[in-house]
């Protein structure tokens, strides 16, 4: 397995990380000892990175992943944890709260779900406009130094935000969607994080399975899936985004891989700072992402890549507007 260094800390992860978002909520039912036959191909394939967040399914996620790290050595994969988003007993989720006194209550509990003395990397999963990000991370400091976290992290932070959250503690990386139909990072927050030191850890590579090569118009409109109300996923705009991905998918076929693996393996060739985090639930989705990593894409690769799904062309936002407007990353400067 290929490495990748998080920012300026000197931490090796894999160039590939698992999301387990997907194996608890949103997408869903999930096929539990799937999930956790897929964390283990994970880690016998080389993948060090797990991503999960305490929100997930209501703390289920942690659990999951606590019983697929069963007599496994702890030291042996980099656990990082989202915190902040708050859940109602009917799974709604009810605001952000990024304070101090509840960023350590949230570490406490994270900690007995997952059976762990320390967490690698702990991140707010939204910025909570309500608190002073130098106060967030003030209180993630603090736990670091009393040895119950190693690095801090941000997700879907502004320039402006990774600055002000830099002078406080360094910031070993930011998670935020990048993908091929979502390129805004690249405008004012990816300079800003290189300029800084920081690591980029890539999610939504895949566009949530828009970029999959196995998305069809049918699916879309499945129950209980959170995607059958994002823009980019309804009416004409589905339309729009999956005629994109045949443009892709003569591109794969003559470099002999699938739509999915393209999609990554542009995401990789961005930067050696850039980490792609993978949302396979399944075994066989698994696998084929690790042939991302087999595909070598030249500068004419990338070039005709990126003519074929060119940025003006996608069609709607990445989240509703209620969300899009909660994220620190979309806020004008």
């Amino acid at each position: 397995m290929q490495t990748r260094t998080l920012g300026n800390n000197g931490s090796n992860v894999s160039a590939l990380g698992l999301g387990l978002m997907g194996m608890s909520d949103f997408y869903g039912p999930a096929d539990q000892a799937e999930s956790i036959a897929t964390i283990h191909d994970a880690i016998a394939a080389g993948i060090t990175l797990l991503d999960t967040g305490d929100f997930y399914g209501s703390g289920h996620n942690e659990m999951l992943l606590r019983e697929a790290l069963k007599g496994r050595r702890r030291e042996d994969v980099f656990i990082a944890v989202k915190f902040g988003a708050m859940r109602s007993p009917n799974g709604g989720f009810i605001g952000v709260d990024c304070r101090p006194a509840a960023v350590k209550n949230f570490l406490a509990y994270t900690l007995k779900r997952l059976g762990t003395d320390y967490i690698d990397l702990y991140q707010p999963a939204r910025i909570d406009h309500t608190v002073p990000i130098e106060e967030t991370v003030g209180a993630i400091a603090e736990m670091l130094k009393a040895g119950y976290v190693r690095h801090i992290g941000l997700s879907e932070a502004g320039a402006e935000t990774l600055r002000r959250a830099q002078a406080v503690h360094p910031i070993s990386w930011l998670q935020i969607e990048y993908s091929l139909l979502s390129r805004g990072i690249e405008t004012e927050i990816l300079p800003t994080a290189r300029e800084l030191g920081i690591a980029i850890t890539a999610y939504g590579v895949l566009s949530r399975g828009l970029l999959s090569g196995h998305w069809s118009k049918e699916r879309s409109a499945t129950a209980r899936d959170f995607r059958a109300h994002l823009p980019r996923f309804t009416g004409a705009n589905l339309d729009c985004n999956l005629a994109l991905v045949e443009a892709l998918r003569a591109i794969a076929h003559e470099k002999g891989a699938t739509v999915a693996q393209v999609a990554i393996a542009w995401v990789l060739a961005q930067g050696s700072d850039i980490i792609p985090l993978v949302g396979a639930r399944r075994r066989d989705r698994l696998a084929e992402a690790l042939g991302a990593l087999e595909i070598e894409l030249s500068v004419a690769d990338l070039a005709r890549i990126e003519k074929a799904v060119p940025t003006t062309a996608v069609a709607g936002d990445r989240y509703d507007a209620g969300q899009m407007a909660m994220l620190d990353s979309e806020r004008k400067t």
